[in-house]
């Protein structure tokens, strides 16, 4: 039986030991991948414990994140991101505006009234000559690590992602666990390293002009597995249109599904919305603390033609025509830059 992580207002949040899944008896891994899909079709969001990333891994990753923002500023804009095919490279305070809204100029709009307080390093799978990464290896060896330890824990994020799939396959009913395999194994994914800077107090929330650290927004692909430091932020739409504290947990994986899954499932599976600000903790300097995360954004291989799961629809049939995922995503983006 899963634990719970987050239980408020209407919104349960399981904690699942991803363990149970992984290496678990028939019986076991079955029980897993009904609560881990559940919890996607409640909540859209669940928390994984045990779930095979050593927390020394995950603890270089975030040691070599907070190096690279720590870079000098003109460093960083030489490897800027460029355009939403690429979706490679840094991208400055305040350039993204992650919303619900669909529109560019409404986009735009909203940006201007209402910044995200945030920078990020965007990296994609490294066998793309068309879209090459970003890397900062030609500054430094520093530099050079960076690049291997960032390929390196991408790749491990990618198994996962395999793994996770395989849970929702049997959870959903499906005869073959490995139903997404083909979906997923080309690693069309976003490795996103977040860095939210210290700001004064009166920088963020309604004095600051309404400025928070990321704006309310689901995800736009299949699964997002969110590493978080222990600031926390993190806050999750309820049933009841509230947003409820996500509250870090040592060595466990917030693991939220996205609009395409959603799609992709014919809505049995939630994509639900979310967003950073921050936590309500006194400072006696006055100043909120930085603020670290790294998201890795799971998408299904961009060449491949998404359409309703088999047995997620009925007599009601699909709601939504089948769309090629690469475009899709390219189509979300443009918006969001």
């Amino acid at each position: 039986m899963a634990e719970t992580a987050v239980e408020e207002d209407n919104l349960l949040i399981p904690l699942i030991d991803f363990s149970a899944f992984l290496s678990g008896s028939s019986s076991s891994k079955r029980t897993a991948a009904h609560a881990l899909t559940t919890g996607f079709q409640r909540a859209g969001f669940i928390y994984i414990k045990n779930h095979g990333i050593p927390p020394a891994t995950i603890a270089r990753a975030f040691q070599h994140s907070a190096a690279f923002f720590r870079r000098p500023q003109a460093q960083k804009d030489v490897l800027s991101w460029t355009t939403p095919r690429s979706n490679r490279g840094y991208v400055a305070h305040g350039r993204e505006k992650v919303s619900d809204l669909r529109d560019k100029a409404d986009v735009e709009a909203l940006r201007a009234a209402m910044p995200d307080l945030k920078e990020s390093m965007e990296i994609g799978r490294d066998d793309k000559a068309e879209f090459p990464n970003r890397w900062p290896d030609a500054f430094d060896e520093e530099g050079r690590v960076f690049r291997d330890v960032m390929r390196e824990f991408f790749d491990t994020c990618k198994e996962l992602h395999v793994q996770v799939m395989r849970a929702i396959a049997l959870g959903l009913g499906l005869e073959d666990e490995t139903f997404f395999d083909g979906y997923c194994d080309a690693g069309d994914n976003t490795l996103r390293l977040l860095h939210y800077p210290e700001v004064e107090k009166g920088a963020l929330g309604a004095k600051g002009g309404g400025s928070i650290r990321a704006g309310a927004h689901t995800d736009y692909g299949s699964i997002t597995l969110l590493f978080q430091d222990d600031r926390g932020g993190l806050q999750v739409l309820s049933p009841n249109g509230n947003f409820v504290d996500a509250t870090p947990i040592a060595d466990t994986i917030v693991v939220n599904a996205g609009d395409l899954l959603a799609r992709w499932s014919n809505d049995s599976i939630k994509s639900t919305k979310h967003r950073v600000v921050e936590p309500p903790v006194p400072t006696e300097s006055g100043v909120h603390p930085a603020r670290y995360s790294i998201a890795y954004f799971c998408n299904p291989n961009f060449d491949r033609f998404i359409d309703a799961i088999p047995g997620t629809y009925g007599e009601g049939g699909k709601k939504y025509e089948g769309i090629n995922s690469g475009e899709y995503l390219v189509q979300r983006l443009t918006a969001t830059y």
